[in-house]
């Protein structure tokens, strides 16, 4: 609605009687905000005005003004927040999530499309058609968009996440979003600076001295806390190939990938002894160096021969099939090993730059590169499980048209619950080689359909 200029046709102080009823409206409206915060929001005192004004549409619009900057915009008697309300009140509507890429279409007048939806581990907020949402861009809850959701929750997950999802109203970025970016901690919760600072130091967000009586100094800061990392600024989508344009400055790195073992509840005799319980995560080195305490404590090396090592109960009912237990009494060290390694549930650690390691159970799946035939027996190349290396599907996408010359798709991926996929037109597997082993250096290990390159001479 505001991604063309307008034009203004009144600007006036708001009158006393105005201002009450714009409360009871906004109380109204968004009947989850209390009383002291629709205060904050439609302060008392504090200068407040009403804006007249027609969209590039036609569109009468009626924008309401506090301190410079617009909270409020009110469309055929139907009251919406605006994005810089939802950065002080971020949980007011239910947020769905999308890449940082697409905000800048939605800047453009696009609405959101569902195919451009991020789904969120515990899965899509409940809505209902014509409900009012906001949009926020992975990695940053602060939303950068509101919009009128074009179908329900169910109709969504029915429609296998295609179609339009959303009419955008208003985005961050947009005429009608102000430049400045200054936070008046008068018309905060904490209505004073030094409340402000306690609070952010007792979440240990930021340390705070007093030089002096009267005079504190803000000393450190953790720009690391996920207060911090959770409510960035979205910044314009720079001009070079960086993935996750928008949301990051600094070139993809790939991360570290580390595989791991589980301790079952078989096992956990085996373990308990260095401290390890079931459910326990352990590297391969801290496996064998448990393996060899163990053997070594309980006299279980042979002492004809070093490099076997004999069974007791604890090791037999955690590493022997049931028709080994009588037969098999020793084992050589890398056998024994080996064994145990195979009876624990595999799991890995995979650590970003800048971000704590997050672990999971099972392995991680590698990116899966396949050829597919698509209508008039056209050839397409597909590229799944991107997310997982922290690749965002959309700027590979776009990536991958510009070198390849050719259309590229991004849709859910099928059997998937939270993954897309990308298509490209073609066999493109020399190009994804380049990309993904060359430009972003990620292991070959962790590719796997990288031989379905077409052979020199060979029509794509």
């Amino acid at each position: 609605m505001f991604a063309k200029a307008f034009r203004v046709k009144s600007n006036t102080a708001i009158k006393g009687s105005d201002r009450r009823k714009l409360r009871a409206d906004v109380t109204t409206a968004f009947p989850t905000l209390g009383t002291d915060q629709v205060s904050e929001l439609v302060p008392g005192k504090e200068d407040l005005n009403i804006v007249k004004l027609y969209a590039h549409k036609g569109d009468a619009v009626t924008v309401y003004v506090s301190g410079g900057n617009p909270i409020l915009f009110e469309l055929e008697k139907n009251l919406y927040p605006t994005v810089y309300t939802l950065w002080s009140y971020p949980d007011l509507l239910p947020t769905f999530t999308t890449w940082p890429p697409v905000l800048e279409k939605l800047v453009g007048g696009a609405d959101l499309m569902l195919p451009g939806l991020v789904m969120p581990p515990a899965g899509l907020p409940q809505i209902q058609k014509g409900d009012l949402c906001a949009i926020s861009l992975v990695g940053n809850r602060a939303p950068v968009a509101i919009g009128v959701a074009a179908m329900s929750t169910a109709e969504m997950l029915t429609s296998g996440l295609k179609g339009r999802g959303f009419s955008v109203l208003h985005t961050y970025q947009d005429h009608l979003c102000p430049e400045g970016r200054q936070v008046d901690i008068k018309k905060s919760s904490y209505k004073k600076l030094s409340k402000f600072l306690q609070q952010m130091q007792q979440e240990q967000i930021i340390q705070v001295k007093e030089l002096s009586k009267g005079v504190e100094s803000i000393v450190a800061v953790d720009w690391k806390h996920p207060r911090i990392t959770s409510f960035v600024m979205p910044e314009p989508s720079p001009t070079s190939q960086t993935i996750q344009e928008g949301s990051r400055e600094q070139p993809y790195h790939p991360p570290d990938i580390k595989p791991l073992y589980c301790v079952p509840a078989s096992m956990t005799l085996l373990f308990q002894e260095s401290g390890h319980k079931k459910g326990s995560f352990l590297e391969g080195s801290e496996v064998r160096s448990i393996i060899i305490n163990y053997a070594k404590k309980n006299d279980l090396v042979d002492t004809d021969n070093k490099n076997l090592v004999k069974l007791d109960p604890v090791l037999c009912d955690c590493i022997l099939e049931k028709n080994e237990q009588h037969t098999v009494m020793k084992l050589p060290w890398d056998s024994l090993l080996a064994r145990c390694l195979e009876k624990l549930q595999p799991a890995y650690q995979v650590t970003f730059p800048g971000q704590g390691p997050v672990v999971k159970k099972g392995k991680i799946c590698p990116i899966d590169i396949t050829l597919a035939q698509r209508a008039s027996n056209k050839k397409v190349t597909v590229v799944r499980n991107l997310e997982a290396y922290g690749l965002d599907p959309y700027s590979v996408a776009a990536i991958l048209q510009q070198r390849c010359q050719a259309s590229t798709t991004v849709t859910p991926s099928p059997g998937a619950k939270d993954s897309l996929q990308v298509q490209i037109q073609g066999n493109q597997v020399h190009h994804l080689s380049w990309l993904l082993l060359e430009e972003y250096q990620l292991p070959r290990k962790h590719i796997q359909g990288l031989e379905k390159a077409p052979k020199p001479g060979k029509k794509k």
